[in-house]
């Protein structure tokens, strides 16, 4: 077994680390020289110094479901009274009011509705790109493509091919949590396996829709499981080089069933988005939550490895349900950037930069341009 030493150097030199080097290097590995390593990957693949953010906005068709995911605050059961539906219209006056805020994409996500099939997507997505053909439907996930192709009776390459068609660009990585079948079962039983979940994003590589992918972290999984989690990522990106990027974030414990009984540290998290960034040699990008792990720890990820701090998100719904609190604006996320002693820039859904915050006498000032949460009381309509 190589030392924790040869095996930073070699991550940090680009080498390939296995499994049992990155459980090692997360548990025993010196945390200032475990940063310095992953920063390292991170200036030899950046040595611009930039580090991006992107204008989004998270919009939740829906928070009826029947997958009763034991962590989420968001979903109500089919029938409950707390169940609505947004009408199209409504889909497509929050994406408007995006696109004027500057947003150059839209996160459609919800509940696994059961009247929902590939049907309703087909309708949503090109009902959105016939309103905004440029906004950039970066959408989903594979719990929803797996729920649709059912609903529908379809295959998931049909499903996929149709809503391609439709107007979706890209997948978004919801619906990961922990893919290790053991973690996986005792927070979603009714989830697909994280098998199945890789297998729909390796379907969906392999017909051009390339996709993200996340982690959540602090339901209880080991350490090894978290690793585990990673290699399961790597092992498909090596056959379809289709994840952009890799986004880790943690587990928040209001309004849900596990109520906190076990979560994430901010060390561990640090550890984890260090570790990510030598271990994902065949992932380009790293993004850095601030949304879950507070402002502060977003900054620190920018010093373990990470080269992204996600988006201002004009709305978030699912998180904050479940206790998210913090909130942010394009001002500060550049103010983070810069205080960590990176170039900001904001970015499109392919990473393209397409503003370059070099002088910060040219920053953009907007006060409008602000996350929100928890504001899926607006303008509703009930659920069937």
């Amino acid at each position: 077994m190589s030392t924790i030493d040869e095996i930073l150097q070699r991550g940090a030199d680009g080498g390939r680390i296995s499994p049992d080097e990155a459980l090692l290097l997360y548990t025993d590995a010196p945390l200032h020289p475990l940063g310095e390593a992953a920063d390292a990957v991170r200036r030899r693949r950046y040595p611009d110094g930039i580090v991006t953010y992107i204008i989004d906005r998270n919009i939740n068709y829906t928070n009826v479901c029947v997958t009763a995911c034991k962590f989420c605050a968001f979903y109500r059961a089919p029938k409950h009274e707390e169940g609505w539906s947004h009408s199209t219209e409504e889909i497509l006056r929050r994406c408007a009011e995006a696109v004027e805020l500057g947003a150059t994409q839209v996160m459609l996500q919800g509940g696994h509705h059961p009247d929902y099939g590939v049907e309703y997507y087909e309708q949503l997505f090109s009902a959105v790109k016939a309103a905004h053909p440029d906004l950039v439907i970066h959408s989903i996930g594979p719990s929803e493509i797996l729920h649709m192709a059912k609903v529908s009776s379809v295959s998931i390459a049909d499903a996929l091919r149709r809503i391609q068609a439709a107007g979706l660009d890209s997948i978004a990585g919801a619906g990961a949590e922990m893919l290790p079948v053991r973690p996986r079962q005792a927070i979603a039983p009714l989830k697909e396996s994280g098998a199945r979940w890789l297998e729909v994003m390796e379907t969906a590589h392999g017909l051009g829709l390339e996709s993200t992918a996340t982690m959540m972290m602090g339901t209880g999984e080991t350490n090894a499981e978290r690793i585990e989690h990673i290699r399961m990522i790597r092992d498909v990106q090596d056959r379809t080089g289709g994840f952009r990027s890799f986004i880790p974030w943690t587990y928040q414990p209001e309004n849900n069933h596990l109520r906190g009984r076990t979560q994430a540290t901010s060390l561990e998290y640090l550890r984890m988005i260090a570790v990510s960034r030598l271990f994902f040699d065949n992932v380009k990008h790293l993004q850095g939550s601030w949304l879950t792990t507070g402002k502060d720890i977003g900054q620190l990820t920018l010093h373990y490895g990470a080269d992204d701090l996600g988006s201002v998100m004009l709305e978030e719904n699912v998180v904050s349900s479940a206790g998210a609190r913090h909130r942010s604006n394009r001002t500060e996320l550049i103010e983070l950037i810069r205080g960590a002693g990176r170039i900001p820039a904001q970015r499109d859904t392919l990473y393209r930069h397409l503003v370059v915050h070099v002088d910060p006498a040219d920053d953009p000032v907007d006060e409008r341009v602000h996350s929100h949460f928890s504001s899926t009381a607006l303008t509703l309509t009930p659920a069937s």
